[in-house]
């Protein structure tokens, strides 16, 4: 232990002593969080939607009609009641709740006004904002045709209201998909790194004939990196909470829980990414643009999956970022346990042993 400890210790003087880098590692993620307050939108299709119809006439089921025929939504529940209403949400897949009141084409007809209630999940503002926009205008179209077809001033007046972030607030999204896009980087990044460097240098010869077993010499140079990405955990949440103003709904302990799981699954795709390569150069263009690019594009905090073809939506599935994307919202944001994240938590574990198996596969087969 004694000599682990010691090289643990090295690592850290390699860390400390190289200012520029450590500077870097310390303050991306503020920077990154404060400047990174901007989201691109895009054509939202095929979201799934749910129903509670409590009239049940001609004119709701005309109206449910068009809502799923539309290129935008897809009936995938219909609710018994209010209470179902919460549950469809925590399902993570349903992005607006349709509700419709008792008597609605009674009061049309008579009063000439009914209501039709959407709730939205608003953990992602711009992905709400556009759906509702879209219902309201497919409601809007609707209450047009009748008002050609009569003289009566019908009129139909959509409330929405927006759930978990009724501000519309952008960060709520990027703070998500920033830690994730950090960790994932510097994690794999830097792990990568420190090991290739004892290659570039020639001292990794040296440190295998090492007392030390090459299982703890892996974990001499992760432990570091695992550390200082706990750091940038803290000081993003830090940072949301005090500037941004970005709630943590959920268990705290539970939030660092995931992070430090999915730190892990980061450092040990660090590893792999150290077994294929030979170079300092080499491993950071292979993290930089292979880690960051995947994020980005198919983390699911910048652009919805569910909108991309078939195929990149099933590549987005072995993306280590869309999960843990999924699990800090559904936590930080939503405020679920863990009945509610055991999925996601499951295939992170499930990818940290995969690029564990490989990396030390690769690992013997060098010293071999």
């Amino acid at each position: 232990m004694k000599q682990f400890l010691i090289f643990v210790q090295k690592e850290f003087y390699h860390i400390f002593r190289d200012r520029k880098s450590l500077l870097i590692i310390i303050l991306m993620p503020i920077v990154q969080i404060i400047l990174f307050g901007f989201a691109l939108t895009n054509e939202i299709k095929d979201s799934d939607i749910a129903v509670l119809d409590e009239s049940k006439d001609v004119a709701t089921a005309e109206i449910i009609h068009r809502l799923d025929a539309s290129r935008y939504f897809n009936v995938a529940r219909y609710l018994h009641s209010q209470v179902d209403i919460e549950a469809a949400f925590k399902t993570g897949k349903i992005r607006l709740v349709v509700i419709f009141q008792n008597k609605f084409r009674e009061n049309l007809l008579h009063t000439n006004h009914a209501q039709i209630q959407l709730l939205a999940d608003a953990t992602d503002p711009n992905t709400a904002t556009t759906v509702t926009n879209y219902a309201t205008s497919i409601i809007r179209d609707y209450q047009n045709d009748l008002t050609t077809n009569t003289p009566l001033p019908y009129q139909i007046e959509p409330q929405v209201r927006m759930l978990y972030n009724p501000q519309l607030k952008g960060a709520y999204t990027f703070v998500p998909g920033v830690m994730a896009m950090i960790l994932i980087i510097i994690s794999a990044m830097m792990t990568s790194v420190s090991i290739v460097r004892e290659k570039e240098i020639n001292t990794m010869e040296v440190l295998l004939v090492s007392p030390l077993k090459p299982l703890l010499f892996i974990l001499s140079k992760a432990i570091p990196y695992m550390f200082l990405s706990l750091v940038n955990v803290s000081t993003i949440l830090i940072v949301s909470v005090t500037l941004l103003e970005v709630p943590i709904n959920g268990n705290l302990l539970l939030l660092m829980g995931e992070a430090l799981l999915f730190i892990t699954t980061a450092v040990s795709l660090g590893l792999m990414i150290s077994n294929v390569t030979s170079s300092q150069q080499t491993a950071q263009m292979i993290s930089l643009l292979g880690l960051m690019l995947p994020t980005l594009l198919l983390g699911g905090f910048m652009f919805p999956i569910e909108s991309m073809p078939k195929p990149l939506q099933v590549m987005s599935n072995i993306v280590p970022s869309k999960w843990f994307f999924i699990i800090v919202k559904d936590v930080m944001i939503k405020g679920l346990g863990f009945k509610m994240i055991w999925k996601e938590t499951l295939i992170l574990f499930g990818m940290t042993l995969f690029f564990l198996a490989i990396s030390f596969s690769k690992f013997k087969t060098r010293l071999a």
